[in-house]
């Protein structure tokens, strides 16, 4: 089977390199699939699960905002953060969801209000994908 080249980056470096059968993603206009020969394009990622798919074997790695560009072989992932499942730290991830929750019930102003949310969400996503682990 067809694969495509798969690179996922952060500010601090690689985070995953290899070729995959099918990658899925959430980009801010809803669920994206791409497989080997999908148009060339460029969108806003979500933060959210990627899903690495070779074989029978499927890997997760968390994401936490970015871009991915879209070619006819190869994809490129530019994210702030991202995480392979087997490298999250679930206890910190829980500790962060826990502080974010009591940030919302005691947030006074939009602008904690939205940074407490974003927080729940980065947490509850490395939470989701450690549990593919």
């Amino acid at each position: 089977m067809k694969t495509l080249q798969v690179h996922i980056v952060t500010p601090d470096g690689p985070v995953f390199d290899g070729d995959v059968e099918m990658i899925t993603t959430k980009a801010e206009s809803g669920e994206l699939g791409i497989l080997p020969g999908h148009i060339p394009m460029v969108a806003p990622l979500q933060i959210g699960a990627v899903r690495l798919n070779k074989g029978t074997e499927t890997e997760f790695v968390a994401v936490n905002g970015g871009f991915v560009e879209v070619q006819q072989e190869k994809v490129t992932i530019l994210a702030q953060t991202a995480e392979k499942a087997d490298s999250i730290d679930i206890a910190r991830a829980e500790e962060a969801k826990k502080r974010a929750e009591s940030r919302l019930q005691g947030s006074q102003d939009d602008v904690d209000f939205k940074r407490a949310q974003l927080a729940l969400k980065r947490a509850m996503n490395r939470i989701d994908v450690y549990k593919h682990h």
